[in-house]
């Protein structure tokens, strides 16, 4: 089995849900459900998602990756891992919501004293996209600390509407899979 196929079967097997009334982040009501967690905190998910993510920001030519705590923590953790095993080092970040309230005070996460965003290229991730509003908040956040952002990469896109809301911003999305792969869509 090829990494996409068994990237699938593990988000197949421990992430999705189909049936009942889920509440998204979005606050949306669905009766399809990813939980990446499971996903990403497993040894081979982990693997296989920083591996394309890795690739994804290499072909991307992305300087960093970086996405909103807590849900990209796993995600730019084992992006970083992985293009360092291929050679194509790419380093991490993350955003937080909001400043924290104690040491430094900063949003953003990662970066070594005295070191800048400004002009630097950072590919976006996030585990589930629906409406792009969380990819969202840490673009504008690392915009306005100076970085270019023009990528988010999303493990599976929800199909609501995030690319649309994304290409108003001047950002593409890329999707390593989509709601439409897993579930019976209407």
């Amino acid at each position: 089995m090829d990494e996409r196929g068994a990237l699938y079967r593990i988000i197949e097997e421990r992430s999705f849900r189909q049936g009942g009334e889920f509440t998204l982040a979005s606050g949306r009501k669905s009766s399809v459900y990813f939980n990446l967690k499971p996903t990403m905190l497993d040894p081979q998910g982990a693997r296989l998602i920083g591996l394309a993510a890795a690739e994804t920001a290499a072909g991307l030519g992305a300087d960093a990756v970086g996405g909103l705590a807590m849900g990209a923590v796993p995600l730019v953790a084992a992006t970083a891992a992985m293009s360092a095993i291929a050679n194509k080092p790419v380093p991490a970040i993350f955003i937080r919501k909001e400043a924290k309230g104690h040491g430094t005070q900063s949003q953003i996460e990662g970066l070594a004293e005295g070191e800048k965003l400004f002009g630097r290229k950072i590919l976006v991730v996030e585990d589930v996209t629906t409406t792009g509003g969380s990819a969202m908040i840490a673009i504008e956040a690392l915009r306005s600390a100076g970085a270019t952002v023009t990528d988010v990469l999303t493990i599976v896109d929800r199909q609501e509407g995030a690319e649309a809301a994304f290409a108003k911003a001047g950002v593409t999305l890329h999707a390593l899979f989509c709601k439409s792969d897993f579930a019976d869509v209407a």
